[in-house]
Protein backbone atom coordinates (compact mmCIF):
# COMPACT_ATOMS: atom_id res chain seq x y z
CA UNK A 1 0.00 0.00 0.00
CA UNK A 2 3.03 2.48 0.81
CA UNK A 3 4.55 1.57 -2.54
CA UNK A 4 1.12 2.28 -4.31
CA UNK A 5 1.19 5.63 -2.44
CA UNK A 6 4.46 6.32 -3.70
CA UNK A 7 3.86 7.69 -7.61
CA UNK A 8 1.26 9.47 -5.80
CA UNK A 9 3.89 11.64 -3.70
CA UNK A 10 6.19 12.10 -5.79
CA UNK A 11 4.03 13.80 -7.93
CA UNK A 12 2.72 16.11 -5.44
CA UNK A 13 6.08 16.96 -4.62
CA UNK A 14 6.98 17.89 -8.64
CA UNK A 15 3.85 19.61 -9.01
CA UNK A 16 4.52 21.78 -5.77
CA UNK A 17 8.30 22.20 -7.09
CA UNK A 18 6.54 23.31 -10.66
CA UNK A 19 4.50 26.07 -9.14
CA UNK A 20 6.91 27.62 -7.10
CA UNK A 21 9.61 27.72 -10.37
CA UNK A 22 6.04 29.42 -12.03
CA UNK A 23 5.92 32.28 -9.90
CA UNK A 24 5.73 34.98 -12.59
CA UNK A 25 7.59 38.40 -11.83
CA UNK A 26 4.32 39.78 -12.05
CA UNK A 27 2.96 37.27 -9.56
CA UNK A 28 5.84 37.91 -7.42
CA UNK A 29 4.93 41.72 -7.41
CA UNK A 30 1.74 41.44 -6.99
CA UNK A 31 2.04 39.53 -4.18
CA UNK A 32 4.13 41.79 -2.68
CA UNK A 33 1.76 44.67 -2.91
CA UNK A 34 -1.17 42.55 -1.80
CA UNK A 35 0.95 42.39 1.55
CA UNK A 36 2.96 45.65 1.83
CA UNK A 37 0.85 48.41 0.10
CA UNK A 38 3.50 51.16 -1.42
CA UNK A 39 3.97 53.99 1.28
CA UNK A 40 5.55 56.47 -1.09
CA UNK A 41 7.58 59.30 0.85
CA UNK A 42 7.20 62.29 -1.23
CA UNK A 43 4.36 63.42 -3.51
CA UNK A 44 3.63 67.59 -4.44
CA UNK A 45 -0.02 67.36 -4.91
CA UNK A 46 -0.40 70.39 -2.05
CA UNK A 47 2.21 72.82 -4.93
CA UNK A 48 -0.09 71.49 -7.82
CA UNK A 49 -3.08 73.04 -5.59
CA UNK A 50 -1.25 76.71 -4.69
CA UNK A 51 0.00 76.88 -8.32
CA UNK A 52 -3.29 75.89 -10.46
CA UNK A 53 -5.93 76.89 -7.85
CA UNK A 54 -4.33 78.96 -5.69
CA UNK A 55 -5.48 77.07 -2.91
CA UNK A 56 -9.07 77.29 -3.80
CA UNK A 57 -10.48 73.59 -3.89
CA UNK A 58 -14.23 74.22 -5.48
CA UNK A 59 -14.83 72.34 -7.98
CA UNK A 60 -11.79 70.53 -7.72
CA UNK A 61 -12.40 66.67 -7.90
CA UNK A 62 -9.59 64.62 -6.72
CA UNK A 63 -10.95 61.23 -7.74
CA UNK A 64 -9.55 61.95 -11.31
CA UNK A 65 -7.20 65.12 -12.39
CA UNK A 66 -6.65 63.00 -15.56
CA UNK A 67 -8.07 66.52 -17.10
CA UNK A 68 -6.39 69.16 -15.06
CA UNK A 69 -3.96 69.86 -18.15
CA UNK A 70 -4.46 72.95 -20.64
CA UNK A 71 -2.38 71.88 -23.83
CA UNK A 72 -2.39 75.51 -24.76
CA UNK A 73 -0.48 76.96 -22.30
CA UNK A 74 1.75 73.88 -22.13
CA UNK A 75 0.46 72.71 -18.84
CA UNK A 76 0.31 68.92 -18.13
CA UNK A 77 -2.64 67.19 -16.22
CA UNK A 78 -1.41 66.31 -12.65
CA UNK A 79 0.06 63.00 -11.58
CA UNK A 80 -1.69 62.08 -9.08
CA UNK A 81 -5.79 61.13 -8.31
CA UNK A 82 -7.72 58.61 -6.00
CA UNK A 83 -8.16 56.49 -8.82
CA UNK A 84 -5.11 56.31 -9.74
CA UNK A 85 -3.11 55.91 -6.52
CA UNK A 86 -5.98 52.92 -6.10
CA UNK A 87 -4.17 51.44 -9.32
CA UNK A 88 -0.97 51.48 -8.19
CA UNK A 89 -1.44 49.95 -4.87
CA UNK A 90 -0.25 53.35 -3.00
CA UNK A 91 -1.69 53.19 0.49
CA UNK A 92 0.01 55.43 2.50
CA UNK A 93 1.21 59.09 1.41
CA UNK A 94 3.64 61.92 2.43
CA UNK A 95 2.81 64.25 1.44
CA UNK A 96 4.71 67.34 0.74
CA UNK A 97 4.07 70.72 1.83
CA UNK A 98 6.45 72.40 0.35
CA UNK A 99 6.74 76.50 -0.28
CA UNK A 100 9.19 78.32 -2.23
CA UNK A 101 12.71 79.31 -0.69
CA UNK A 102 12.93 82.08 -2.11
CA UNK A 103 9.91 83.55 0.53
CA UNK A 104 11.36 85.88 3.26
CA UNK A 105 10.76 83.14 5.90
CA UNK A 106 7.82 84.63 8.15
CA UNK A 107 6.00 84.60 4.68
CA UNK A 108 7.36 81.12 4.09
CA UNK A 109 5.65 79.96 7.94
CA UNK A 110 2.31 81.42 6.54
CA UNK A 111 2.79 79.76 3.10
CA UNK A 112 3.37 76.43 5.06
CA UNK A 113 0.60 76.71 6.91
CA UNK A 114 -1.62 77.79 4.08
CA UNK A 115 -0.19 74.25 2.63
CA UNK A 116 -1.32 72.13 5.79
CA UNK A 117 -4.83 73.61 5.40
CA UNK A 118 -5.30 72.79 1.71
CA UNK A 119 -3.93 69.11 1.90
CA UNK A 120 -5.90 67.99 5.60
CA UNK A 121 -9.04 70.09 3.64
CA UNK A 122 -8.65 67.72 0.68
CA UNK A 123 -8.04 64.77 2.70
CA UNK A 124 -11.40 65.63 4.78
CA UNK A 125 -13.02 65.99 1.30
CA UNK A 126 -12.82 61.90 1.13
CA UNK A 127 -13.79 60.35 4.09
CA UNK A 128 -14.37 57.02 2.72
CA UNK A 129 -10.79 57.09 0.07
CA UNK A 130 -8.22 59.28 2.89
CA UNK A 131 -7.53 59.12 6.49
CA UNK A 132 -5.00 61.80 7.85
CA UNK A 133 -2.46 60.04 10.01
CA UNK A 134 0.31 61.16 12.25
CA UNK A 135 1.21 57.89 13.20
CA UNK A 136 2.41 54.57 12.73
CA UNK A 137 -0.88 53.13 14.51
CA UNK A 138 -2.87 55.12 11.93
CA UNK A 139 -1.43 53.63 9.15
CA UNK A 140 -2.52 50.27 9.90
CA UNK A 141 -5.74 51.35 10.79
CA UNK A 142 -6.32 53.16 7.62
CA UNK A 143 -5.15 49.86 5.54
CA UNK A 144 -7.70 48.00 7.25
CA UNK A 145 -10.06 50.57 6.18
CA UNK A 146 -8.92 50.48 2.63
CA UNK A 147 -8.08 54.17 2.74
CA UNK A 148 -4.63 56.32 1.98
CA UNK A 149 -3.27 57.22 4.87
CA UNK A 150 -2.07 60.37 4.58
CA UNK A 151 0.79 62.13 6.24
CA UNK A 152 2.10 65.47 5.90
CA UNK A 153 5.91 66.14 5.39
CA UNK A 154 7.35 69.88 5.50
CA UNK A 155 10.00 70.30 2.59
CA UNK A 156 12.59 72.97 3.51
CA UNK A 157 13.66 74.27 7.10
CA UNK A 158 12.46 77.94 5.77
CA UNK A 159 9.17 76.29 6.80
CA UNK A 160 9.80 77.10 10.88
CA UNK A 161 11.50 80.44 10.33
CA UNK A 162 14.61 79.80 12.51
CA UNK A 163 11.98 78.80 15.79
CA UNK A 164 12.28 75.85 17.49
CA UNK A 165 8.44 77.03 18.93
CA UNK A 166 7.27 77.42 15.38
CA UNK A 167 8.55 73.48 14.87
CA UNK A 168 6.72 72.24 18.06
CA UNK A 169 3.64 74.06 16.42
CA UNK A 170 4.11 72.47 12.93
CA UNK A 171 4.61 69.17 14.78
CA UNK A 172 1.03 69.73 16.44
CA UNK A 173 -0.45 70.53 13.69
CA UNK A 174 0.44 67.01 11.82
CA UNK A 175 3.81 67.61 10.18
CA UNK A 176 5.66 64.16 10.69
CA UNK A 177 8.60 65.23 8.28
CA UNK A 178 10.66 68.11 8.13
CA UNK A 179 13.73 68.09 4.78
CA UNK A 180 16.63 70.21 6.57
CA UNK A 181 16.85 72.32 3.36
CA UNK A 182 15.58 73.00 -0.08
CA UNK A 183 18.02 74.19 -2.77
CA UNK A 184 19.13 77.53 -0.60
CA UNK A 185 20.87 77.58 1.91
CA UNK A 186 19.80 78.33 5.71
CA UNK A 187 21.53 80.23 8.16
CA UNK A 188 21.60 76.97 10.18
CA UNK A 189 22.24 74.07 6.98
CA UNK A 190 23.50 74.11 3.88
CA UNK A 191 21.98 73.34 0.87
CA UNK A 192 22.66 70.45 -1.78
CA UNK A 193 22.51 73.43 -4.37
CA UNK A 194 23.81 76.47 -3.09
CA UNK A 195 27.22 77.95 -2.31
CA UNK A 196 29.33 76.28 0.72
CA UNK A 197 28.68 76.63 4.15
CA UNK A 198 31.99 76.58 6.69
CA UNK A 199 30.10 73.76 8.42
CA UNK A 200 26.69 71.60 7.06
CA UNK A 201 24.96 72.30 10.48
CA UNK A 202 25.74 75.10 12.43
CA UNK A 203 24.79 74.35 16.63
CA UNK A 204 21.30 75.40 16.06
CA UNK A 205 21.09 73.24 13.49
CA UNK A 206 22.01 70.54 15.67
CA UNK A 207 19.47 71.54 17.51
CA UNK A 208 16.67 71.63 15.33
CA UNK A 209 17.68 68.14 14.70
CA UNK A 210 17.54 67.19 18.24
CA UNK A 211 14.58 68.80 19.01
CA UNK A 212 13.07 67.22 15.57
CA UNK A 213 13.77 63.59 17.29
CA UNK A 214 12.62 64.41 20.46
CA UNK A 215 8.82 65.53 18.87
CA UNK A 216 8.80 62.18 16.41
CA UNK A 217 9.07 64.46 13.62
CA UNK A 218 11.23 62.43 11.11
CA UNK A 219 14.76 64.03 9.97
CA UNK A 220 14.95 64.57 5.97
CA UNK A 221 18.28 64.55 4.72
CA UNK A 222 17.01 65.28 0.91
CA UNK A 223 17.93 68.25 -0.93
CA UNK A 224 20.69 69.35 1.85
CA UNK A 225 24.67 69.14 1.43
CA UNK A 226 26.43 66.01 2.08
CA UNK A 227 28.26 67.77 4.78
CA UNK A 228 25.00 68.85 6.39
CA UNK A 229 23.82 64.95 6.23
CA UNK A 230 26.98 63.52 8.06
CA UNK A 231 26.50 66.48 10.70
CA UNK A 232 22.74 65.34 10.94
CA UNK A 233 23.79 61.70 11.43
CA UNK A 234 25.89 62.29 14.02
CA UNK A 235 23.50 64.08 16.20
CA UNK A 236 20.30 61.67 15.08
CA UNK A 237 19.52 59.02 17.87
CA UNK A 238 16.74 57.80 15.87
CA UNK A 239 16.23 56.83 12.23
CA UNK A 240 16.43 59.52 9.51
CA UNK A 241 14.64 59.62 6.38
CA UNK A 242 15.87 60.86 2.67
CA UNK A 243 12.20 61.75 1.17
CA UNK A 244 13.08 61.72 -2.60
CA UNK A 245 16.80 61.21 -3.61
CA UNK A 246 19.06 59.28 -5.47
CA UNK A 247 22.52 57.16 -5.27
CA UNK A 248 25.09 60.01 -6.30
CA UNK A 249 27.61 56.95 -7.50
CA UNK A 250 24.99 56.53 -10.29
CA UNK A 251 24.23 59.98 -10.90
CA UNK A 252 26.95 62.34 -10.00
CA UNK A 253 23.98 65.02 -9.20
CA UNK A 254 25.10 67.16 -5.28
CA UNK A 255 21.16 66.62 -4.69
CA UNK A 256 21.71 62.77 -4.35
CA UNK A 257 23.51 60.57 -1.95
CA UNK A 258 27.17 59.87 -1.88
CA UNK A 259 28.30 56.09 -0.62
CA UNK A 260 29.47 57.73 3.03
CA UNK A 261 26.21 58.91 3.73
CA UNK A 262 24.56 56.04 2.44
CA UNK A 263 26.87 53.79 4.91
CA UNK A 264 26.23 56.00 7.70
CA UNK A 265 22.12 55.78 6.82
CA UNK A 266 22.69 52.40 7.32
CA UNK A 267 24.57 52.47 10.72
CA UNK A 268 21.66 54.89 11.64
CA UNK A 269 18.68 52.55 11.01
CA UNK A 270 17.27 55.20 8.25
CA UNK A 271 16.04 54.68 4.74
CA UNK A 272 16.90 56.35 1.10
CA UNK A 273 13.78 56.61 -0.70
CA UNK A 274 14.36 56.62 -4.55
CA UNK A 275 13.30 59.37 -6.63
CA UNK A 276 11.78 59.55 -9.98
CA UNK A 277 12.97 62.48 -11.66
CA UNK A 278 15.20 61.98 -14.52
CA UNK A 279 17.72 64.42 -13.65
CA UNK A 280 18.30 62.51 -10.83
CA UNK A 281 18.36 59.36 -12.25
CA UNK A 282 20.24 59.23 -14.99
CA UNK A 283 23.34 60.57 -15.61
CA UNK A 284 23.02 61.19 -19.59
CA UNK A 285 20.48 63.56 -18.41
CA UNK A 286 22.36 65.52 -16.11
CA UNK A 287 25.22 65.68 -18.91
CA UNK A 288 22.69 66.97 -21.41
CA UNK A 289 21.33 69.76 -18.60
CA UNK A 290 24.43 70.99 -19.04
CA UNK A 291 25.36 71.06 -22.52
CA UNK A 292 21.65 72.99 -22.98
CA UNK A 293 22.82 75.18 -20.59
CA UNK A 294 26.13 75.84 -22.02
CA UNK A 295 24.33 76.67 -25.41
CA UNK A 296 22.31 78.64 -23.93
CA UNK A 297 24.70 80.89 -22.24
CA UNK A 298 26.01 80.83 -25.72
CA UNK A 299 23.19 81.53 -27.63
CA UNK A 300 22.50 84.72 -25.03
CA UNK A 301 26.16 86.12 -25.53
CA UNK A 302 25.61 85.59 -29.22
CA UNK A 303 22.27 87.32 -29.00
CA UNK A 304 22.72 90.12 -27.23
CA UNK A 305 20.03 92.50 -26.73
CA UNK A 306 17.98 89.91 -28.76
CA UNK A 307 16.01 87.58 -26.30
CA UNK A 308 13.76 86.37 -29.13
CA UNK A 309 16.99 85.64 -31.27
CA UNK A 310 18.32 83.20 -28.42
CA UNK A 311 14.27 82.10 -27.73
CA UNK A 312 14.67 81.23 -31.69
CA UNK A 313 17.64 79.77 -31.08
CA UNK A 314 17.12 77.37 -28.45
CA UNK A 315 13.83 76.13 -29.34
CA UNK A 316 15.73 74.72 -33.00
CA UNK A 317 18.45 73.25 -30.98
CA UNK A 318 15.68 71.40 -28.06
CA UNK A 319 14.53 69.96 -31.79
CA UNK A 320 17.61 68.60 -32.80
CA UNK A 321 18.88 67.32 -29.43
CA UNK A 322 15.71 65.97 -27.35
CA UNK A 323 16.63 65.22 -23.57
CA UNK A 324 17.04 61.86 -22.59
CA UNK A 325 14.56 60.71 -19.69
CA UNK A 326 15.82 57.24 -18.79
CA UNK A 327 13.22 54.07 -18.28
CA UNK A 328 11.46 52.55 -15.40
CA UNK A 329 14.75 49.98 -16.04
CA UNK A 330 16.92 53.55 -14.70
CA UNK A 331 14.81 53.93 -11.20
CA UNK A 332 15.44 50.00 -11.01
CA UNK A 333 19.24 50.32 -11.19
CA UNK A 334 18.91 53.15 -8.22
CA UNK A 335 16.94 51.14 -6.37
CA UNK A 336 19.52 48.00 -6.80
CA UNK A 337 22.53 49.99 -6.06
CA UNK A 338 21.40 51.21 -2.72
CA UNK A 339 19.90 47.96 -1.82
CA UNK A 340 23.12 45.88 -3.10
CA UNK A 341 25.31 48.82 -1.23
CA UNK A 342 23.34 48.81 2.59
CA UNK A 343 21.12 46.65 2.40
CA UNK A 344 16.73 45.65 1.48
CA UNK A 345 16.02 47.35 4.81
CA UNK A 346 17.04 50.85 4.05
CA UNK A 347 15.47 51.52 0.35
CA UNK A 348 12.54 53.18 -0.21
CA UNK A 349 10.20 55.36 -2.78
CA UNK A 350 9.73 59.05 -2.94
CA UNK A 351 8.68 59.48 -6.28
CA UNK A 352 8.20 63.61 -6.27
CA UNK A 353 5.31 63.15 -8.45
CA UNK A 354 3.54 66.51 -9.31
CA UNK A 355 6.55 67.93 -7.71
CA UNK A 356 8.30 67.65 -11.39
CA UNK A 357 7.53 68.59 -14.87
CA UNK A 358 8.73 64.96 -16.17
CA UNK A 359 8.99 61.49 -15.20
CA UNK A 360 11.64 58.48 -16.07
CA UNK A 361 9.32 56.44 -19.15
CA UNK A 362 6.98 53.43 -17.47
CA UNK A 363 7.05 56.29 -14.49
CA UNK A 364 4.31 58.58 -15.76
CA UNK A 365 2.27 59.26 -12.77
CA UNK A 366 1.10 56.83 -9.50
CA UNK A 367 -0.48 54.24 -10.98
CA UNK A 368 2.66 52.97 -12.23
CA UNK A 369 4.26 51.51 -9.27
CA UNK A 370 3.31 47.54 -9.77
CA UNK A 371 5.64 47.88 -13.14
CA UNK A 372 8.57 48.92 -10.87
CA UNK A 373 8.10 46.14 -8.65
CA UNK A 374 7.76 43.76 -11.40
CA UNK A 375 11.07 45.24 -12.87
CA UNK A 376 12.63 44.25 -9.59
CA UNK A 377 11.54 40.75 -9.58
CA UNK A 378 12.74 40.01 -12.93
CA UNK A 379 15.88 41.28 -11.38
CA UNK A 380 15.64 38.83 -8.72
CA UNK A 381 14.05 40.75 -6.16
CA UNK A 382 12.51 38.30 -3.76
CA UNK A 383 9.20 38.89 -2.53
CA UNK A 384 10.14 39.16 1.54
CA UNK A 385 12.29 42.46 -0.01
CA UNK A 386 9.90 44.01 -2.26
CA UNK A 387 7.51 44.31 0.84
CA UNK A 388 10.37 45.99 2.91
CA UNK A 389 11.09 48.38 -0.42
CA UNK A 390 6.94 49.19 -0.32
CA UNK A 391 6.48 50.07 3.06
CA UNK A 392 7.98 47.82 5.65
CA UNK A 393 11.13 49.80 6.03
CA UNK A 394 9.06 52.87 5.90
CA UNK A 395 7.05 52.00 8.97
CA UNK A 396 9.77 50.33 10.92
CA UNK A 397 11.74 54.02 10.85
CA UNK A 398 8.33 55.69 11.56
CA UNK A 399 8.38 53.00 14.68
CA UNK A 400 11.84 54.07 15.99
CA UNK A 401 11.56 57.35 15.69
CA UNK A 402 8.18 57.31 17.54
CA UNK A 403 9.69 54.97 20.20
CA UNK A 404 12.85 57.01 20.49
CA UNK A 405 9.73 60.35 20.89
CA UNK A 406 8.18 58.49 23.53
CA UNK A 407 11.54 57.25 25.68
CA UNK A 408 11.90 61.89 25.75
CA UNK A 409 8.73 62.93 26.30
CA UNK A 410 9.50 64.28 29.42
CA UNK A 411 12.98 66.16 28.63
CA UNK A 412 12.17 70.03 28.09
CA UNK A 413 11.42 71.42 25.08
CA UNK A 414 15.16 73.19 23.80
CA UNK A 415 14.58 76.63 23.61
CA UNK A 416 16.06 79.39 21.42
CA UNK A 417 15.72 82.96 21.74
CA UNK A 418 12.89 84.87 19.58
CA UNK A 419 14.42 87.01 16.85
CA UNK A 420 12.39 89.77 17.53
Amino acid sequence: MVAALRPVFLFALLFAAESAVAATPEQVAAAALAAAPVWDGHNDVPEQMRDRRKNVLADFDFRDTTSTGDAAKGIAPMMTDLRRLKAGKVAAQFWSVYVSANLPEPQAVQATLEQIDVMKRIIARYPAEMQFCTDSACVESAWKAKKVASLIGMEGGHSIGGSLAVLRQMHALGARYMTLTHFKNLAWAESATDVPMPQGLTPFGKDVVREMQRLGVLVDLAHVSEKTMMDALAVARAPVIVSHSNARAINHHPRNVPDAALDAIKANGGIVMVNFYPAYVVEDTRQYNARRAGEEARQKALNTGNPEGTKAAMAEWDKANPAPIGSIADVAGQIDYIARRIGADHVGLGGDMDGIEVSVKGMEDVSKYPDLFVALARRGWAQADLEKLASRNMMRVLKAAEAYSAAHRSDPPIENPTSF
